[in-house]
């Protein structure tokens, strides 16, 4: 049986680009940045910077302290609500999806998260907190605290019963079918949970500090408005997205780590 050698040469090169994934990225990128200037200078606003004026913000940003000052207390906010959103909500999830009488109490509850405009919140949570640290970090806990159980709640649901049944006739207690069958089975959905939430935080770090008070990264851009400076402005938008992606990609590396068999057999 013959087999046919990889093509060689320019023809091997181009095979090679076009099979690279990144090819792809590279060219969607070009293009989004072609029609962003395109559109900027025919525009001729000031709102809108063109990209090499986001560009040389972007820079003037990179060594602005400003900007670190302003992540670092934005972040602080983030961290601890996202934090106490990881420790409700995936225990609490995961008892939802196990124990069906527990959803009967907790369901009503969920549903008024998922329905309620956070923009009717905050003013609840100002007069009940008031601008400080707390009333930060409760807001960003109700941005991402739902889509943490949701998930962690269909993780467990999604388990075969089966392998449930197989588990609980060979004699194995509760507290085992959790390590053995539940948790292994759930963790993919866990750590869709887990990417949701921290995606949910940043969003809501970045609101709470528009709508609630103006500190850190909200309070510069609601200084870059006010002065007209669109390049600054859009740099600051550019390093938020930058940190989202960055936290985003340490998560799907942990869900590697944690579910290595989903990826081998290409579930994902």
């Amino acid at each position: 049986m013959q087999t046919s050698d990889p093509p060689s040469g320019t023809a091997g090169l181009r095979q090679r680009v076009l099979e690279w994934n990144g090819t792809y990225r590279i060219i969607t990128l070009a293009i989004f940045l072609t029609a962003w200037e395109i559109y900027a200078r025919d525009a001729k606003s000031l709102l809108i910077p063109t990209v090499g004026e986001t560009a040389a913000g972007i820079a003037d940003l990179a060594v602005d302290s400003r900007l670190w000052e302003a992540l670092a207390i934005s972040n602080v906010a983030m961290v601890i609500g996202f934090l106490i959103s990881l420790a409700i909500g995936v225990p609490l999830g995961l008892a939802l999806g196990r124990f069906r009488r527990a959803e009967t109490f907790a369901n009503v509850y969920l549903n008024i998260l998922l329905v309620s405009p956070m923009a009717v919140i905050i003013p609840l949570l100002i007069m009940s907190t008031g601008i400080g640290l707390l009333s930060r970090v409760l807001l960003i806990v109700f941005f991402c605290l739902v889509y943490i159980v949701i998930n962690c709640r269909a993780g467990v649901r999604q388990v075969d019963p089966r392998l449930i049944e197989m588990a609980e006739s060979f004699g194995a207690s509760e507290a085992q079918t959790w390590r053995r069958v539940l948790l292994p089975g759930a963790m993919p959905a866990i750590m869709a949970g887990v990417r949701l939430g921290l995606g949910r935080a940043v969003e809501g770090m970045v609101i709470v500090e528009l709508l609630m008070v103006a500190v850190g990264v909200g309070n510069l851009v609601l200084i870059f408005r006010g002065q007209f400076e669109p390049g600054l402005l859009f740099g600051v938008v550019f390093f938020v997205v930058v940190e989202g992606l960055i936290l985003i990609t340490a998560a799907r590396r942990l869900e590697h780590r944690l579910t290595p068999w989903v990826w081998r057999t290409g579930l994902r």
